[in-house]
């Protein structure tokens, strides 16, 4: 909402997919959903794109694991796919996507789901997150496959004159975020895993974010991972940026 709300005050005119109260209603967790979805953004675009921002996404209170995978990873990268001509059509196109720095999880790259995930294998990588059944390994592979997934595409759409970069966020102060906190699996976990900064973001700091990105001032910027987390990934692993 806030990110909606920031581009449409630069002056963008925003085509919102959502499962309500948004101008393209569609479920991003499946395959038909999501090409629902661009058809209704192509029709109402006159497929014709300037920019686009994949921030659908569900966290570790999700009702499976494998709807965590089919949500954060398969309703970016389908969409990415189902736009890209759209947005080469566009006027100085820029595309970005909301990681988060859940994606430098140790461990994550490794994952047999990851692989399944950035081989284009939803069937399995749905099946291997569901057997492992650990909805925090569920998300970070999730968000390491659609941050390595962006990364890999960035040559061939800077070929095609469209920018992609992927924002990723530590906590932010969302019912998704409180609904963690809540949760009696993981309101601990996260209650302890503090920024240096000491807070979470809020909405509006990520909105800002993504608003420079999709803006000409940020035209050579293609292809990078931002971190917008208080310090969370410099505290973590300072010797890797």
């Amino acid at each position: 909402a806030a990110v909606s709300a920031a581009l449409r005050a630069a002056g963008h005119e925003v085509i919102g997919i959502d499962r309500s109260n948004a101008e393209v209603i569609a479920d991003l967790s499946t395959a038909q959903g999501r090409q629902a979805a661009i058809d209704q953004v192509l029709e109402r675009s006159g497929g014709v794109l300037d920019g686009l921002v994949c921030c659908a996404g569900v966290g570790v209170t999700a009702p499976s694991c494998g709807l965590v995978l089919a949500v954060n990873y398969f309703g970016v990268s389908q969409l990415l796919d189902g736009l890209q001509d759209a947005l080469a059509r566009g006027q100085a196109p820029a595309a970005l996507v909301i990681g988060s720095v859940a994606s430098t999880q140790p461990g994550a790259e490794q994952q047999p789901m990851t692989a399944a995930m950035l081989e284009g294998d939803e069937a399995s990588a749905v099946q291997l997150a569901n057997t492992l059944g650990q909805p925090h390994i569920a998300y970070a592979c999730s968000k390491y496959a659609v941050t390595h997934q962006a990364r890999r595409l960035a040559p061939a759409w800077a070929d095609r004159g469209i920018r992609l970069n992927v924002v990723a966020p530590g906590a932010v102060q969302t019912p998704l975020h409180q609904a963690s906190l809540d949760d009696a699996r993981f309101g601990q976990a996260v209650r302890d895993f503090v920024a240096p900064l000491g807070r979470a973001g809020t909405p509006d700091e990520i909105a800002a974010l993504v608003a420079f990105l999709q803006s000409g001032q940020a035209a050579f910027i293609h292809g990078s991972v931002v971190f917008i987390d208080g310090g969370m990934d410099a505290m973590v692993r300072a010797p890797r940026f």
